[in-house]
């Protein structure tokens, strides 16, 4: 019960303060025994991470922050945080909190550049990262299952019966509790294990599992139309403020999102309701109200229908890839990009199919293409066929030379390795082709290469969008195995519209 006596040591040690038995150097060294040093361990400001290209957000898989809808990026947090990152130009790469870590450290030492996790501000957490400004109010609510014998309705109750309250130690919940408590309230407090989503929480609480615990409000309410067998009780906080966490030195990036964040939420000056943007609205509607996007995340039977993790077209992928001694995650995040699921899609150029074959590129019968199995085979090959021609590079480079390949031709790619060799720069390292693509967009390179003008951009783009998805689609089969491993296969929903 360590942690849930930290905010009244802290209270206590600040009022010994103010009578002048202790110094201010002697709360910073409490608050670093009980919280971690406050000392940044890294110095990487808007204007590094504008020229990496890449804005990295720390969240938990949620539907509040992040999770996938049949193979696509959603949540509330990963949404928002994504409109800032496209309109700085920016890709928006997903970091996960893995169990045991916390997430102002993966901040403070690197690992990313924005905690977006329906993080709520307070004092401990302010001790080692610095808050955007709020862009949502939250009231906690305490939520406990039908399997409890009487149905609680006041503090009051939950005190005298004694009900085990579990909450996770890294939110803001203990630290309402510990309130609470100290107001006379005797609530019996423990500690889940870091390792769940809110829908792993839930079931447990329907199950009986967990007999009580505190969620957002609107979170309860939108996983209950899902989930059955879960109750609202008391609120015990009321407006908690929910912001972006960033490192205390990164000033430059934290006026850019106070600069974006004002344009979607602020309070009105004269009756202090907050006022939203047609934006915000729309993702509150999305994430906090009855919608397929909710269903799709509540639905435990998402995990075990033909739909699949990532597409419907999961099994296909997966046969075409063994045969093939591929990835089927890398099939998949390339056919995300090429058509978005789509067996019926055609391109300006005339690609068709999940993977934008050419028909006058294949040996196969126009018609044919349009044939998921067919299609996949066609595009796997040819995948296959330019990592092997790469081969001789490390896998990295390998991996790229063989995405661009697929995307803008071997032609294209021979005179973005010459660019590189002209200049000096080592043609087998994809950094260096990177820039030589880039490069011939513009006619005084282009109008000297074998193969003209090339849009570069798109390549560029490519290569880093299958990457980065390749990457989320395998950090999200991890969480997912683990997950499936957590859930038994019963139907806990409340409703099912499929």
């Amino acid at each position: 019960m360590r942690s849930m006596r930290i905010s009244g040591l802290v209270l206590a040690l600040s009022a010994v303060l103010l009578s002048g038995c202790i110094t201010p150097d002697d709360i910073d060294r409490f608050v670093e025994e009980y919280f971690g040093s406050n000392t940044l361990a890294v110095e990487r400001d808007f204007e590094e991470i504008r020229n990496s290209g890449v804005l990295r957000m720390i969240t938990s898989y949620d539907v509040d922050s992040y999770f996938l809808r049949h193979g696509f990026e959603a949540g509330f947090e990963y949404e928002l945080l994504n409109e800032f990152a496209k309109s700085h130009g920016l890709e928006l790469e997903v970091i996960f909190v893995g169990k045991d870590e916390s997430p102002q450290e993966l901040l403070n030492f690197g690992a990313g550049d924005v905690i977006a996790a329906n993080y709520t501000i307070t004092p401990q957490r302010k001790w080692q990262i610095q808050f955007t400004k709020p862009y949502k109010l939250s009231d906690k609510i305490l939520v406990y299952s039908d399997s409890l014998d009487v149905k609680p309705e006041l503090l009051e109750e939950f005190s005298n019966l004694g009900i085990p309250i579990h909450v996770s130690r890294d939110h803001s919940d203990p630290i309402h509790l510990e309130a609470l408590r100290d107001q006379g309230y005797d609530l019996n407090i423990d500690f889940l294990p870091d390792d769940g989503d809110t829908r792993s929480l839930l079931l447990k609480v329907s199950r009986g599992e967990v007999l009580a615990t505190v969620l957002d409000e609107h979170t309860f309410r939108a996983g209950s139309k899902y989930i059955s067998g879960l109750n609202e009780g008391p609120v015990i906080a009321s407006n908690d403020t929910v912001a972006w966490g960033i490192r205390k030195n990164a000033k430059g990036l934290e006026a850019q999102l106070n600069n974006f964040l004002e344009n979607h939420f602020r309070f009105s000056d004269s009756t202090e309701e907050s006022i939203r943007s047609s934006f915000l609205n729309q993702l509150r509607y999305r994430y906090h109200t009855e919608s397929d996007y909710l269903e799709d995340y509540y639905n435990p039977e998402r995990y075990y229908s033909s739909i699949g993790l990532i597409s419907s077209f999961e099994d296909l992928t997966k046969s075409v890839a063994d045969s093939l001694d591929l990835d089927w995650l890398l099939l998949a995040s390339m056919i995300v990009q090429e058509s978005g699921f789509n067996p019926e899609a055609k391109s300006f150029a005339g690609a068709v199919g999940l993977m934008q074959i050419l028909p006058r590129f294949s040996a196969t019968e126009y018609e044919n293409l349009y044939d998921p199995l067919t299609n996949i085979q066609e595009g796997a090959w040819i995948l296959k066929g330019h990592l092997n021609h790469y081969a001789y590079l490390d896998s990295v480079n390998q991996l790229s030379f063989a995405l661009a390949t697929y995307n803008v031709g071997i032609g294209h790619m021979m005179d973005a390795r010459r660019l590189a060799m002209e200049q000096n720069k080592d043609p087998n390292q994809w950094e260096n082709v990177e820039d030589g693509l880039l490069k011939l967009m513009d006619q005084r390179y282009y109008q000297h290469a074998r193969h003209g003008y090339c849009r570069g951009i798109e390549t560029v783009q490519y290569v880093r969008e299958i990457r980065n998805r390749y990457q989320m689609y395998n950090r999200v089969t991890v969480l997912n195995d683990e997950s499936f491993s957590r859930i038994p296969q019963t139907n806990t929903s409340a409703k099912s519209k499929r």
